[in-house]
């Protein structure tokens, strides 16, 4: 199975097909699963993560009850029981989240031993893993998706770098317009720009 994290959170069978989640609190506790893929996670960390400030009176007891329900939506075998807590029976290559992270540092890599065409491919592979806001059924997610938003961003700046060193300014010029007015204070980016302008014979602009 795959996970998507980069969006609401789906799971995929190996055809391609979703498996139903059903409920903010299911999808919440797959998604703190899914950020540890193959690692035991503390009980008393998923009831934090997935109840927040609002944790049930039963907590172990209503935890257990919401595993059960994972299991027989994604199978029992999936949610491994561990001492102490829960394990997702997935490798991190498993995890949409962590397939952008390796193609990202792929990508920048080659960019930086002067291959920008197999840069240009493997970042744009890293972006398209995206289908919404990072961590999206995570109840307090705003710091952890704020470092995966700005991976993103890094990713997308480095993909547009590559396409103006293979001579695309012209492709590139919009979408970093576009980021330069979302990011007005990213200097790199509007570096960026400006080459692009410069590229493209619109340096006045």
């Amino acid at each position: 199975m795959r996970y998507r994290l980069l969006g609401t959170t789906q799971v995929l069978r190996d055809d391609g097909s979703a498996v139903p989640v059903g409920g903010a609190r299911l999808r919440a506790l797959l998604t703190v699963l899914a950020l540890r893929p193959g690692r035991t996670v503390p009980a008393a960390l998923l009831v934090d993560e997935v109840w927040g400030d609002e944790p049930p009176a039963d907590a172990s007891g209503a935890l257990q009850a919401l595993v059960g329900r994972l299991r027989r939506a994604v199978g029992a075998g999936v949610i491994d029981s561990a001492e102490g807590g829960y394990r997702l029976a997935a490798t991190a290559d498993d995890i949409d989240l962590f397939r952008f992270e390796r193609f990202t540092a792929d990508g920048v890599r080659a960019l930086a031993d002067g291959n920008p065409a197999k840069a240009a491919d493997l970042l744009e592979d890293a972006l398209a893993l995206w289908q919404g806001p990072a961590l999206a059924d995570l109840p307090d997610r705003t710091a952890e998706a704020a470092r995966w938003d700005a991976r993103r961003l890094d990713a997308s700046r480095t993909r547009l770098a590559a396409l103006l060193a293979l001579g695309r300014a012209g492709t590139a010029l919009p979408e970093l317009t576009a980021l330069g007015d979302a990011h007005p204070f990213d200097e790199p980016l509007q570096v960026l720009k400006l080459r692009a302008l410069r590229d493209t014979g619109r340096a006045a602009e």
